[in-house]
Formats: structure tokens, C-alpha cells, sequence
């Protein structure tokens, strides 16, 4: 992949230039996808476009995605200027303090069970230009193939389910923004035809407020048959309403009126990718800065979530961890950690050093 990148960029004009002279003829033809499988937090396959590829969606998406961008509603958070998870959160803690009770609701296989017909005639409420219908075709027709998704819709017969062209590739920018456009219509409803006043969707997780939980039962009722219009099934295991005081579980954090904290398996995740890292460290596969990176990352995240306490303690396990692989480890990651608990993100990190550490291994921390 770096190299397919190295020599994109080593000659960008000639490259630039072929793009254009392709997409002007219309002889531009997507590439193939590199597929990787993650098992964590749960099994999907990501999908890696070539990189002249991902030219093309990002260019194609700082032109369109304004349009699309107005029919959106405030309370869609995902792949938006000025919005992401931290916002969703924040504005679903919000609804927490006024609201009794919540329903959460998350689309089964959303990615996968995209259908490509039920696509393109939302593209085209908002979009009219030929030529850019022919461009964004191109991409939803050039998806590789997905994890098999076996759903039979009403007024469906076997042979249709079969020949349908379903599921985007997950990794795909203009995948994320398409997850947007999809259910565009299906947010207008929950708030102009169900009038849910506390509404916040972020890709293919949603949850509505509300003071009566048998109100909330009607609504998910509705919304099961709303979304078989779309050729989308809700995920009924996960799909739950809870009194707002006992906390619900968003975005990877579980939220309360007064407070938020992250998940447990987030918190496992972290761990086990901070003793990934290190053992990278210690083998030179990964350097001090990108190490020290990456746990910044986290540590920002951390806070935003009330996390000092954990940051503090997991900040204590990678001094415990570095400490072992000797004295230069050791200094560098108590310059760059330090010994202060940040309560906001961004906040500055301490460069108090300790050169004393106890010496253990890795599988001891726990």
C-alpha cells in the first residue's frame, strides 16, 4: 500500500492528470480492494481502496456532500463538520437530563445489507447533474463483495433477493457519507411524523427519548416497519428501551444524567493495544514518538469520557510496563506521561520525570 502511495505521489501531476482525462471520457473504472478482517469489537471485514481511488471519493465528496448536507437534520453526528462522537454524546447526555426514558436502536448488518437500488434513488432526490450520476454509480457498482446478508422483504421472491446488489465496503469515505445519505429520510420521519423530541443518530445507532415508555414501544414498533421500506432489518437483540437513570451504552461509553464512562471491553481493547504497542516498542518496530502517540490518543478520549481515575491507572501500567525494557524506556516514557491526570482533551501532559521504577514483565500487569 505505501508503495502503491510513494509512487502515486512521485509523479502526482502525470497521475492527476490521467484521473482527469478519465473521469472527463468517463472511462474511469474503480480499482480492486485490499480486505482485511478485524476481530475486535466485533468481526467485520474492512475494505482498502487504491489510493487513486480514495483521490477520487474525497474529491467527489468535497463537491456533493454540501448538497446532501442540507437535507440532513441537526441531530445526525456522523462524518459532519463540527459534529462526530463525542458531540453525539454529549447532545444524548443532554436528553438524559430531560428525558425519563430511552430507546436505543441499532440496524442489523447496516453496512452489508445496504441496498444499491434504494441508494441511488435517494442520490438522485438530491442530485441531477449526468455526469456526476454516472461518477457515483460507478462507485456504488464498483463495491466489493460483502459478508453475505440473507434478508427477504416483503413482496420479495427468492430470485429477486438473490440478483439484488447489496452492502459498501466498510473504509470507504464516500461509504461513510453514503450511511448518511441513507437514512436521511428515515431521521425526517422520526421527527416530523413520530414528532420524537430527543432524537440523535450516529451511521446505524439511533436513540429516542421520550417521558412514557409505552410511547417508545409504538415508536420502535413504527420504526421496524419504516425500515423495511429502506430493506433494513432492526437488530432486535440490541434494541432496548431503559429508564435514562440507569445509564445507556453509546458510541463505546455508557452515559447517565450526570456522568459517562467508558465500556469495559473499551477499556480491555486499550489495554491490550497498549501492550501491543509495547512489545512493538521494544522489538524497534515502532518508535517513541508513534507510541507516545497513540497513547495520547487515547488518553484524550479517556477524558472526555470522566475517566481520570482510569487514565491514572493505566498511565501507571505503561510506566510499570516500560520500565522493564531498561532506563532509556523507562525516562522516556515519564518525560512524555508525567505524573498529571488530564481532565479535559488536549490538556498538557506533565514532564515531571522518575528515573526509579519497580521492574516487571509484561504479562504481570494487570
Amino acid at each position: 500500500m505505501q508503495d502503491t502511495i510513494g509512487r502515486f505521489r512521485t509523479d502526482l501531476e502525470a497521475e492527476l492528470l490521467q484521473l482527469r482525462r478519465e473521469l472527463l471520457t468517463q472511462t474511469y473504472t474503480p480499482g480492486s480492494y485490499r480486505e482485511t478482517i478485524i476481530t475486535r469489537p466485533k468481526r467485520r471485514m474492512i475494505s482498502a481502496a487504491p489510493f487513486r481511488d480514495r483521490v477520487v471519493h474525497h474529491a467527489l465528496c468535497n463537491v456533493v456532500m454540501p448538497l446532501f448536507e442540507r437535507k440532513m437534520i441537526f441531530d445526525l453526528y456522523s462524518n459532519r463538520a463540527g459534529k462526530g462522537t463525542h458531540a453525539a454524546i454529549r447532545r444524548a447526555q443532554q436528553f438524559c437530563c430531560k428525558f425519563n426514558y430511552v430507546l436505543k436502536c441499532d440496524v442489523r448488518k447496516f453496512f452489508p445489507s445496504m441496498d444499491h437500488a434504494v441508494l441511488k434513488t435517494t442520490i438522485r432526490q438530491t442530485i441531477a447533474c449526468r455526469d456526476t450520476l454516472w461518477l457515483l454509480d460507478k462507485i456504488v457498482d464498483g463495491s466489493n463483495r460483502q459478508e453475505p446478508v440473507c434478508q427477504i422483504f416483503p413482496g420479495d421472491d427468492l430470485a429477486e433477493a438473490t440478483v439484488r446488489r447489496v452492502g459498501l465496503p466498510i473504509g470507504n469515505l464516500t461509504s461513510q457519507w453514503f450511511g448518511g445519505v441513507y437514512l436521511t429520510a428515515f431521521d425526517h420521519w422520526v421527527k416530523e411524523t413520530l414528532r420524537c423530541p430527543g432524537y440523535v443518530r450516529y451511521v446505524d445507532d439511533f436513540l429516542l427519548f421520550a417521558d412514557d415508555k409505552a410511547q417508545l414501544a409504538e415508536w420502535r414498533a413504527a420504526i421496524v416497519g419504516r425500515l423495511l421500506e429502506h430493506r433494513l432489518h432492526l437488530n432486535e437483540r440490541k434494541s432496548r428501551s431503559y429508564p435514562t437513570k440507569d445509564g445507556v451504552t453509546f458510541l463505546g461509553q455508557r452515559i447517565w444524567p450526570g456522568q459517562r464512562r467508558l465500556c469495559r471491553q473499551n477499556v480491555a481493547d486499550a489495554r491490550r493495544r497498549l501492550r501491543w504497542n509495547v512489545r512493538q516498542y521494544k522489538s524497534r518496530n515502532l518508535s517513541k514518538d508513534a507510541l507516545l502517540c497513540r497513547w495520547n490518543s487515547w488518553r484524550g478520549h479517556a477524558a472526555q469520557a470522566d475517566c481520570g481515575p482510569l487514565i491514572e491507572k493505566i498511565k501507571q501500567e505503561l510506566k510499570i510496563i516500560l520500565g522493564a525494557t531498561g532506563t532509556r524506556a523507562t525516562v522516556c516514557c515519564a518525560a512524555a506521561i508525567g505524573t498529571t491526570t488530564p481532565t479535559t482533551r488536549g490538556a498538557p501532559i506533565a514532564t515531571t520525570t522518575t528515573r526509579t521504577m519497580p521492574t516487571t514483565t509484561l504479562g504481570s500487569v494487570v
